[in-house]
């Protein structure tokens, strides 16, 4: 993958401005999610049985996150004390296991707080967008790009996973070479035990 020469300070926010207008709000990305577990399709233009299939995994994950996922009283107050006026813009796809779990936990604190404003673009739609948030030379999704609208500096990014998920899939693929489906699989039923907290905790870090 040919990836082009990072852009200015000024090109990056003007992409990012870009995304932003064009992007979904959470309850618009659920729906398409949902749409399109209902009719068997996928985002992208690969309509793969593995990714379609993979979309309906996430679609039902992501209703059950919406639902259970809890934060503690003083985290609420945290989260909706704060006067930072933020923008989250998420690049994902339908298919992508790890935007699981972390879409609903930013949603949630987006919902705390009116100065936070979640976003999601589709990453295959936004390439050049996304080739300015590699994360070590891949277009690892979910990636988050923070924005502080009232200063309009990018503040911070995150993604794929969360810290103790990345620490998982570097010793994984460090000893198989690769990550594998069951790989995946455990992955997900560790991000059910662990209830979004490790998410969170980076997410608070990153900021507040």
């Amino acid at each position: 993958m040919e990836v082009a020469e990072k852009k200015s300070k000024k090109e990056r926010l003007q992409l990012i401005q870009n995304g932003i207008s064009s992007s979904m709000n959470y309850r618009e990305y659920r729906d398409l999610v949902q749409y399109l577990a209902k009719n068997r399709q996928t985002t992208g233009k690969d309509q793969l049985e593995s990714l379609i299939n993979y979309t309906e995994l996430n679609d039902r994950r992501m209703n059950r996150w919406d639902k259970t996922l809890k934060l503690s009283p003083e985290i609420e107050v945290k989260i909706s004390n704060s006067k930072k006026r933020l923008t989250l813009l998420v690049l994902s796809e339908s298919w992508c296991g790890d935007a699981s779990p972390s879409l609903p936990v930013m949603n949630k604190i987006a919902e705390l707080n009116p100065n936070i404003e979640l976003r999601i673009l589709l990453r295959d739609e936004n390439l050049e967008l996304m080739d300015e948030f590699l994360t070590n030379g891949s277009r690892s999704i979910p990636k988050l790009i923070v924005l502080d609208r009232e200063t309009e500096e990018i503040v911070g990014e995150w993604g794929p996973r969360s810290s103790i998920a990345t620490e998982m899939a570097e010793a994984y693929k460090k000893e198989h070479g690769t990550l594998t489906s069951e790989f995946k699989q455990d992955l997900q039923l560790w991000y059910n035990k662990d209830k979004g907290q490790d998410i969170l905790k980076d997410l608070l870090g990153l900021l507040f």
